[in-house]
């Protein structure tokens, strides 16, 4: 299985556009929050219609998981906690969303939304410990904001992470944390786009203007992370132990190429600050 991961598209049109064109190559698209932007000139109502629209086409193409980030939230539940409203309608696309758990093959993928309060943090954990009850090898959790004290979510001067998914992680030991929300964390001193916390792999591929997105591709038959951004890529081996800088990507594989982003195959960079 190969699953193209993005977060933080912030309404940028021509990242969806490009998104839409590479998803055909994926066996899954996971999208970890904010495909919104509040603070864009563009009614929030506007947005959400448009990007509806670009999840049909997602959709159409290949399986799609989408989970809410703070810039996604449209409305108060009843207990006034802020909530996204519209993503709950995607599922009707065919597309796991907020609260789903889905298995695609031998991998349990559970869905979170954003929490803004207890209540919606309870319904997380009643989540985890439902989905774990006959959860497989391999689980994987989609939530935007990264665990709290990881390169993953360091902004430069402090950590911008969730201490309670640190909790929530060292009690199931997922395989996998699919993450976004803290855009600079990838390309700066200190920061990262991988971390491990125990067993679990935890990703955020962060965020650059232009098209195509940065993104990471996990290619899961072969136990690879591969992180693409602008003039650089860089990957993993999932089935080693952390260890820092990840490798350049010097032979990348010829669908990989075909994304776009990896225009000179040798890569001959400098070395990434973040590692």
């Amino acid at each position: 299985m190969r699953c193209l991961v993005v977060a933080d598209l912030h309404y940028s049109l021509p990242q969806f556009d490009w998104l839409v064109s590479a998803a055909a190559q994926f066996d899954l698209v996971i999208f970890a929050g904010d495909a919104l932007d509040i603070g864009s000139m563009v009614d929030f109502r506007a947005q959400i219609v448009v990007v509806k629209k670009y999840l049909a086409l997602l959709a159409a193409q290949t399986k799609v998981i989408l989970c809410s980030g703070n810039h996604d939230l449209d409305e108060r539940n009843a207990e006034g906690e802020k909530v996204s409203r519209w993503i709950s309608e995607v599922r009707e696309l065919g597309i796991a969303c907020d609260g789903d758990n889905i298995a695609i093959g031998d991998t349990l993928f559970t869905v979170c939304p954003w929490w803004d309060g207890p209540l919606v943090k309870q319904r997380i954990a009643e989540q985890l410990r439902d989905a774990s009850v006959n959860r497989p090898s391999r689980w994987i959790w989609a939530h935007h904001a990264p665990p709290a004290n990881s390169p993953t979510s360091w902004g430069g001067k402090r950590f911008f992470g969730d201490v309670e998914l640190v909790q929530w992680i060292m009690q199931y030991q997922p395989s996998m944390v699919i993450s976004g929300h803290v855009h600079q964390s990838p390309f700066i001193k200190d920061g990262s786009w991988f971390d491990r916390l125990g067993q679990t792999w935890v990703f955020n591929a962060g965020l650059q203007p232009g098209r195509p997105p940065t993104h990471i591709v996990l290619d899961l038959d072969a136990n690879k992370a591969f992180w693409l951004a602008a003039g650089e890529g860089r990957w993993i081996d999932l089935s080693a132990p952390l260890k820092r800088p990840a490798a350049m990507i010097v032979d990348p594989p010829d669908w990989l190429t075909s994304l776009g982003r990896i225009a000179d195959p040798s890569l001959a960079r400098p070395q990434a600050a973040a590692g």
